[in-house]
Protein backbone atom coordinates (compact mmCIF):
# COMPACT_ATOMS: atom_id res chain seq x y z
CA UNK A 1 0.00 0.00 0.00
CA UNK A 2 3.05 2.26 0.39
CA UNK A 3 2.44 5.33 2.23
CA UNK A 4 -1.01 5.52 1.48
CA UNK A 5 -3.62 6.88 4.99
CA UNK A 6 -6.87 7.13 4.02
CA UNK A 7 -9.69 6.84 6.34
CA UNK A 8 -11.57 3.96 4.90
CA UNK A 9 -8.89 1.62 3.64
CA UNK A 10 -8.90 -0.77 1.15
CA UNK A 11 -10.14 -3.16 0.04
CA UNK A 12 -14.07 -2.64 0.51
CA UNK A 13 -16.64 -4.55 -0.90
CA UNK A 14 -19.06 -2.66 -2.84
CA UNK A 15 -22.66 -2.31 -1.49
CA UNK A 16 -24.74 -3.90 -4.28
CA UNK A 17 -27.97 -4.20 -5.69
CA UNK A 18 -30.64 -7.06 -5.76
CA UNK A 19 -32.70 -7.35 -9.02
CA UNK A 20 -36.36 -6.05 -8.95
CA UNK A 21 -39.04 -6.30 -11.64
CA UNK A 22 -40.02 -2.57 -11.51
CA UNK A 23 -38.66 0.75 -10.56
CA UNK A 24 -39.02 1.04 -6.67
CA UNK A 25 -41.54 4.30 -6.27
CA UNK A 26 -39.97 7.59 -6.00
CA UNK A 27 -40.24 8.18 -2.03
CA UNK A 28 -37.21 8.68 -0.24
CA UNK A 29 -35.38 7.13 -3.65
CA UNK A 30 -33.19 8.32 -6.01
CA UNK A 31 -32.77 6.82 -9.52
CA UNK A 32 -29.04 6.20 -11.85
CA UNK A 33 -28.19 4.36 -15.38
CA UNK A 34 -26.86 1.23 -14.78
CA UNK A 35 -23.44 1.23 -16.51
CA UNK A 36 -22.37 -1.73 -18.08
CA UNK A 37 -18.69 -2.08 -16.88
CA UNK A 38 -16.21 -3.25 -14.18
CA UNK A 39 -17.08 -1.52 -10.69
CA UNK A 40 -14.05 -0.35 -9.22
CA UNK A 41 -13.63 1.88 -6.19
CA UNK A 42 -10.67 4.67 -6.05
CA UNK A 43 -8.34 5.24 -3.53
CA UNK A 44 -6.62 8.10 -3.40
CA UNK A 45 -4.28 9.35 -1.04
CA UNK A 46 -1.97 12.20 -3.18
CA UNK A 47 -0.42 10.52 -5.99
CA UNK A 48 -1.01 7.52 -4.83
CA UNK A 49 -3.84 5.60 -6.14
CA UNK A 50 -5.58 2.08 -6.18
CA UNK A 51 -8.00 0.28 -7.88
CA UNK A 52 -10.22 -1.70 -6.10
CA UNK A 53 -12.49 -4.32 -7.84
CA UNK A 54 -15.13 -6.92 -6.56
CA UNK A 55 -12.71 -10.16 -6.63
CA UNK A 56 -10.27 -7.90 -3.95
CA UNK A 57 -8.00 -7.85 -7.83
CA UNK A 58 -6.64 -4.55 -7.71
CA UNK A 59 -6.92 -3.54 -11.32
CA UNK A 60 -4.38 -0.69 -11.78
CA UNK A 61 -2.39 -2.92 -13.73
CA UNK A 62 -5.31 -3.21 -15.96
CA UNK A 63 -6.05 0.27 -16.87
CA UNK A 64 -2.77 2.50 -16.57
CA UNK A 65 -4.35 5.00 -18.34
CA UNK A 66 -7.42 6.05 -16.03
CA UNK A 67 -4.58 6.94 -13.34
CA UNK A 68 -3.68 10.28 -14.76
CA UNK A 69 -6.91 11.37 -15.42
CA UNK A 70 -8.08 10.19 -11.55
CA UNK A 71 -5.43 12.01 -10.06
CA UNK A 72 -6.18 15.64 -11.96
CA UNK A 73 -10.45 15.10 -11.25
CA UNK A 74 -10.49 13.68 -7.47
CA UNK A 75 -9.77 15.48 -4.27
CA UNK A 76 -6.55 15.24 -3.02
CA UNK A 77 -7.71 12.45 -0.53
CA UNK A 78 -10.49 10.62 -0.81
CA UNK A 79 -12.24 6.71 -1.77
CA UNK A 80 -15.09 6.94 -4.69
CA UNK A 81 -17.28 3.96 -5.59
CA UNK A 82 -18.04 3.81 -9.50
CA UNK A 83 -17.47 2.13 -12.69
CA UNK A 84 -14.79 1.44 -15.11
CA UNK A 85 -16.07 1.63 -18.68
CA UNK A 86 -15.26 1.59 -22.41
CA UNK A 87 -17.05 4.00 -24.47
CA UNK A 88 -17.24 2.89 -28.22
CA UNK A 89 -18.87 4.24 -31.12
CA UNK A 90 -22.11 2.71 -30.30
CA UNK A 91 -22.27 3.00 -26.90
CA UNK A 92 -20.59 0.57 -23.66
CA UNK A 93 -18.57 -2.12 -24.92
CA UNK A 94 -18.03 -4.27 -21.79
CA UNK A 95 -16.12 -6.77 -24.45
CA UNK A 96 -13.80 -5.09 -24.80
CA UNK A 97 -13.22 -4.34 -21.00
CA UNK A 98 -13.16 -8.11 -20.56
CA UNK A 99 -9.83 -8.04 -23.24
CA UNK A 100 -7.79 -5.58 -20.44
CA UNK A 101 -7.05 -8.92 -18.19
CA UNK A 102 -4.29 -9.31 -19.45
CA UNK A 103 -1.28 -10.91 -18.38
CA UNK A 104 1.14 -9.04 -20.80
CA UNK A 105 1.76 -5.71 -20.04
CA UNK A 106 2.49 -4.81 -23.95
CA UNK A 107 -1.07 -6.16 -24.46
CA UNK A 108 -2.66 -3.93 -21.70
CA UNK A 109 -0.93 -0.73 -23.07
CA UNK A 110 -1.57 -1.27 -26.60
CA UNK A 111 -5.14 -1.62 -26.00
CA UNK A 112 -5.31 0.66 -23.19
CA UNK A 113 -3.98 3.74 -26.35
CA UNK A 114 -6.44 1.99 -28.66
CA UNK A 115 -9.34 1.76 -26.45
CA UNK A 116 -8.79 3.84 -23.41
CA UNK A 117 -11.58 3.83 -20.48
CA UNK A 118 -13.31 5.87 -18.39
CA UNK A 119 -14.48 6.39 -15.22
CA UNK A 120 -18.16 7.15 -13.62
CA UNK A 121 -18.04 7.81 -10.30
CA UNK A 122 -21.70 7.44 -8.28
CA UNK A 123 -20.61 7.73 -4.67
CA UNK A 124 -18.38 8.83 -1.92
CA UNK A 125 -17.23 6.96 0.76
CA UNK A 126 -14.43 9.54 2.16
CA UNK A 127 -12.80 12.43 1.37
CA UNK A 128 -9.76 14.28 3.26
CA UNK A 129 -10.03 13.06 7.08
CA UNK A 130 -13.87 11.66 7.04
CA UNK A 131 -15.09 8.72 6.44
CA UNK A 132 -18.84 9.19 5.20
CA UNK A 133 -20.38 5.39 4.93
CA UNK A 134 -22.53 6.16 7.94
CA UNK A 135 -23.51 9.71 6.32
CA UNK A 136 -26.78 8.87 4.29
CA UNK A 137 -27.03 9.18 0.15
CA UNK A 138 -28.29 12.40 -0.16
CA UNK A 139 -25.24 14.05 2.50
CA UNK A 140 -22.43 11.79 0.27
CA UNK A 141 -24.18 12.15 -3.59
CA UNK A 142 -24.01 16.42 -2.03
CA UNK A 143 -20.16 16.04 -1.69
CA UNK A 144 -19.21 13.83 -4.46
CA UNK A 145 -21.24 17.02 -6.66
CA UNK A 146 -19.12 19.59 -4.95
CA UNK A 147 -16.05 17.22 -5.31
CA UNK A 148 -16.21 16.71 -8.99
CA UNK A 149 -17.90 19.74 -10.49
CA UNK A 150 -14.64 20.95 -12.22
CA UNK A 151 -14.11 16.79 -13.15
CA UNK A 152 -13.00 16.66 -16.49
CA UNK A 153 -13.46 13.69 -19.21
CA UNK A 154 -12.51 10.84 -18.76
CA UNK A 155 -13.69 10.85 -15.37
CA UNK A 156 -17.41 11.61 -15.07
CA UNK A 157 -20.02 12.11 -12.32
CA UNK A 158 -22.79 9.99 -12.85
CA UNK A 159 -26.64 11.75 -13.41
CA UNK A 160 -29.33 11.42 -10.76
CA UNK A 161 -33.02 11.74 -10.81
CA UNK A 162 -36.03 11.58 -7.71
CA UNK A 163 -38.15 11.56 -10.73
CA UNK A 164 -39.48 8.06 -11.63
CA UNK A 165 -40.64 9.32 -15.62
CA UNK A 166 -36.99 10.22 -16.20
CA UNK A 167 -35.81 7.00 -14.73
CA UNK A 168 -38.35 5.14 -17.28
CA UNK A 169 -37.07 7.16 -19.99
CA UNK A 170 -33.43 6.48 -19.64
CA UNK A 171 -34.28 2.83 -19.30
CA UNK A 172 -36.21 3.24 -22.60
CA UNK A 173 -33.42 5.33 -24.04
CA UNK A 174 -29.73 3.87 -22.93
CA UNK A 175 -30.72 0.37 -23.89
CA UNK A 176 -29.01 0.55 -27.08
CA UNK A 177 -26.19 2.31 -25.74
CA UNK A 178 -24.86 -0.36 -23.16
CA UNK A 179 -26.31 0.68 -20.02
CA UNK A 180 -28.26 -2.15 -18.68
CA UNK A 181 -30.89 -0.79 -16.52
CA UNK A 182 -31.55 1.29 -14.06
CA UNK A 183 -30.52 1.46 -10.40
CA UNK A 184 -32.85 2.64 -7.23
CA UNK A 185 -30.65 3.91 -4.01
CA UNK A 186 -32.76 4.92 -1.19
CA UNK A 187 -31.53 8.50 -0.12
CA UNK A 188 -31.61 7.62 3.65
CA UNK A 189 -29.50 4.87 3.31
CA UNK A 190 -25.72 4.73 4.50
CA UNK A 191 -22.84 2.57 2.61
CA UNK A 192 -22.87 -0.94 3.82
CA UNK A 193 -20.27 -3.00 2.37
CA UNK A 194 -21.81 -6.14 0.51
CA UNK A 195 -25.06 -5.89 1.04
CA UNK A 196 -27.77 -5.47 -1.56
CA UNK A 197 -29.33 -2.28 -0.43
CA UNK A 198 -29.86 -1.37 -3.54
CA UNK A 199 -32.17 -2.34 -6.37
CA UNK A 200 -31.62 -3.06 -10.51
CA UNK A 201 -34.00 -2.58 -12.97
CA UNK A 202 -32.21 -4.50 -15.99
CA UNK A 203 -33.27 -5.13 -19.60
CA UNK A 204 -32.04 -8.83 -19.35
CA UNK A 205 -32.60 -10.22 -16.57
CA UNK A 206 -28.88 -12.20 -15.62
CA UNK A 207 -27.16 -13.74 -12.64
CA UNK A 208 -23.89 -14.54 -11.78
CA UNK A 209 -22.89 -18.13 -11.74
CA UNK A 210 -20.34 -19.64 -10.79
CA UNK A 211 -19.21 -22.22 -14.25
CA UNK A 212 -18.88 -25.79 -11.90
CA UNK A 213 -18.36 -28.12 -14.57
CA UNK A 214 -19.40 -28.63 -18.41
CA UNK A 215 -21.21 -31.33 -20.69
CA UNK A 216 -19.14 -32.02 -24.17
CA UNK A 217 -21.61 -31.55 -26.80
CA UNK A 218 -22.97 -34.72 -28.50
CA UNK A 219 -21.10 -34.43 -31.59
CA UNK A 220 -17.86 -34.74 -29.72
CA UNK A 221 -16.46 -31.55 -30.69
CA UNK A 222 -16.36 -28.34 -27.91
CA UNK A 223 -18.72 -27.18 -25.36
CA UNK A 224 -22.18 -28.41 -25.50
CA UNK A 225 -23.27 -26.92 -21.74
CA UNK A 226 -21.80 -25.24 -18.94
CA UNK A 227 -22.87 -26.45 -15.65
CA UNK A 228 -24.06 -23.25 -13.21
CA UNK A 229 -23.92 -22.88 -9.97
CA UNK A 230 -25.51 -20.37 -7.11
CA UNK A 231 -24.28 -20.49 -3.30
CA UNK A 232 -27.22 -20.72 -1.03
CA UNK A 233 -26.82 -18.92 2.74
CA UNK A 234 -24.53 -22.08 4.46
CA UNK A 235 -22.45 -21.55 1.46
CA UNK A 236 -23.42 -24.63 -0.66
CA UNK A 237 -22.95 -24.54 -3.97
CA UNK A 238 -25.83 -25.65 -5.77
CA UNK A 239 -26.49 -27.02 -9.66
CA UNK A 240 -29.06 -24.30 -11.02
CA UNK A 241 -29.04 -25.42 -14.16
CA UNK A 242 -27.07 -25.11 -17.74
CA UNK A 243 -25.95 -22.65 -20.12
CA UNK A 244 -26.27 -24.02 -23.51
CA UNK A 245 -27.02 -23.74 -27.75
CA UNK A 246 -24.15 -22.37 -28.49
CA UNK A 247 -23.36 -22.41 -32.41
CA UNK A 248 -20.04 -24.45 -33.56
CA UNK A 249 -17.22 -21.80 -32.97
CA UNK A 250 -18.77 -20.89 -30.03
CA UNK A 251 -18.37 -24.37 -28.78
CA UNK A 252 -14.25 -24.59 -30.04
CA UNK A 253 -14.04 -21.21 -28.07
CA UNK A 254 -15.52 -21.73 -25.01
CA UNK A 255 -13.56 -25.53 -24.80
CA UNK A 256 -10.54 -23.89 -24.89
CA UNK A 257 -11.28 -21.24 -22.43
CA UNK A 258 -12.33 -23.64 -19.92
CA UNK A 259 -9.37 -26.00 -20.90
CA UNK A 260 -6.71 -24.35 -17.89
CA UNK A 261 -9.37 -24.74 -15.34
CA UNK A 262 -9.57 -28.78 -16.12
CA UNK A 263 -6.76 -29.48 -14.17
CA UNK A 264 -6.72 -30.79 -10.70
CA UNK A 265 -10.48 -29.88 -10.74
CA UNK A 266 -11.52 -32.79 -8.76
CA UNK A 267 -9.56 -32.53 -5.24
CA UNK A 268 -12.12 -29.38 -3.94
CA UNK A 269 -14.69 -30.00 -5.99
CA UNK A 270 -18.10 -29.52 -3.88
CA UNK A 271 -19.90 -31.58 -6.48
CA UNK A 272 -17.14 -34.26 -6.08
CA UNK A 273 -19.03 -37.44 -5.02
CA UNK A 274 -21.69 -36.29 -7.93
CA UNK A 275 -18.51 -36.70 -10.28
CA UNK A 276 -17.80 -40.08 -9.04
CA UNK A 277 -21.02 -41.37 -9.39
CA UNK A 278 -21.40 -40.33 -12.84
CA UNK A 279 -23.96 -42.58 -14.64
CA UNK A 280 -26.22 -43.22 -11.62
CA UNK A 281 -29.74 -42.33 -10.92
CA UNK A 282 -29.16 -39.93 -8.39
CA UNK A 283 -31.75 -37.20 -8.68
CA UNK A 284 -31.50 -33.69 -10.28
CA UNK A 285 -27.25 -33.65 -9.81
CA UNK A 286 -24.96 -32.65 -12.73
CA UNK A 287 -23.95 -36.56 -13.41
CA UNK A 288 -27.60 -37.65 -13.42
CA UNK A 289 -29.13 -39.79 -16.08
CA UNK A 290 -31.82 -37.47 -18.14
CA UNK A 291 -35.13 -38.36 -16.60
CA UNK A 292 -36.85 -38.02 -20.78
CA UNK A 293 -34.02 -39.99 -22.49
CA UNK A 294 -31.89 -42.90 -20.74
CA UNK A 295 -30.39 -43.18 -23.70
CA UNK A 296 -28.76 -39.63 -23.68
CA UNK A 297 -25.12 -39.08 -22.40
CA UNK A 298 -24.93 -36.93 -18.73
CA UNK A 299 -21.62 -37.18 -17.85
CA UNK A 300 -19.48 -34.09 -17.29
CA UNK A 301 -16.19 -32.48 -16.75
CA UNK A 302 -15.64 -30.72 -13.56
CA UNK A 303 -13.55 -27.31 -13.63
CA UNK A 304 -11.80 -25.66 -10.56
CA UNK A 305 -14.27 -23.59 -8.76
CA UNK A 306 -12.59 -20.41 -10.43
CA UNK A 307 -14.80 -19.69 -13.61
CA UNK A 308 -17.85 -16.88 -13.68
CA UNK A 309 -20.29 -16.13 -15.71
CA UNK A 310 -23.03 -14.16 -16.40
CA UNK A 311 -26.30 -15.75 -17.92
CA UNK A 312 -29.64 -14.78 -18.95
CA UNK A 313 -32.50 -16.27 -17.76
CA UNK A 314 -35.95 -16.35 -17.98
CA UNK A 315 -37.45 -17.05 -14.55
CA UNK A 316 -36.92 -19.30 -11.75
CA UNK A 317 -38.41 -22.53 -10.86
CA UNK A 318 -37.91 -23.11 -7.05
CA UNK A 319 -34.15 -22.61 -6.48
CA UNK A 320 -33.59 -23.61 -10.16
CA UNK A 321 -33.24 -21.61 -13.69
CA UNK A 322 -36.92 -23.08 -15.21
CA UNK A 323 -35.54 -23.29 -18.67
CA UNK A 324 -31.77 -23.41 -20.25
CA UNK A 325 -29.98 -20.17 -19.18
CA UNK A 326 -28.20 -18.13 -22.16
CA UNK A 327 -24.21 -17.12 -21.75
CA UNK A 328 -23.73 -13.90 -21.71
CA UNK A 329 -20.19 -13.16 -21.16
CA UNK A 330 -17.54 -14.07 -18.87
CA UNK A 331 -16.49 -11.79 -15.62
CA UNK A 332 -13.14 -12.03 -14.69
CA UNK A 333 -14.46 -9.04 -12.36
CA UNK A 334 -16.13 -11.08 -10.42
CA UNK A 335 -15.23 -13.54 -7.30
CA UNK A 336 -17.07 -17.31 -7.17
CA UNK A 337 -17.87 -17.00 -3.92
CA UNK A 338 -20.41 -13.58 -4.92
CA UNK A 339 -22.53 -15.69 -7.25
CA UNK A 340 -25.01 -16.25 -4.36
CA UNK A 341 -29.07 -17.20 -4.20
CA UNK A 342 -29.57 -13.41 -3.07
CA UNK A 343 -28.98 -11.69 -6.19
CA UNK A 344 -31.99 -12.84 -7.77
CA UNK A 345 -35.56 -11.23 -7.33
CA UNK A 346 -37.78 -12.87 -5.23
CA UNK A 347 -38.54 -16.37 -6.62
CA UNK A 348 -42.80 -16.34 -5.10
CA UNK A 349 -44.73 -13.06 -6.23
CA UNK A 350 -46.33 -12.32 -3.40
CA UNK A 351 -49.74 -12.68 -4.92
CA UNK A 352 -48.77 -16.08 -4.54
CA UNK A 353 -47.82 -16.31 -0.76
CA UNK A 354 -50.82 -14.56 0.03
CA UNK A 355 -53.18 -17.22 -1.67
CA UNK A 356 -51.13 -20.40 -1.00
CA UNK A 357 -50.06 -19.23 2.35
CA UNK A 358 -45.93 -19.39 1.55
Amino acid sequence: MGGMQLPVMPPVAPMLAKLARTLPPPEGMVYEPKWDGFRCIVFRDGDEVELGSRNDRPLNRYFPEIMDPLRASLPERCVVDGELVIAGDHGLEFDLLQMRIHPAASRVAKLAEETPSSFVAFDMLAEGADDLRKEPLRERRARLERELKKSQPPVHLTPVTTDPEVAGEWFERFEGAGLDGVVAKPLSGEYRENQRTMFKVKHLRTADCVVAGFRTHKDGAGVGSLLLGLYDDDGSLHHVGVASSFAAPMRKQLAKEVKPYEKDALENHPWKEWAEAQGQESGRMPGAQNRWNAKKDMSWQPLRIELVAEVAYEHMQGDRFRHTARFQHWRPDRKPESCTYDQLESPVPHELREIFAL
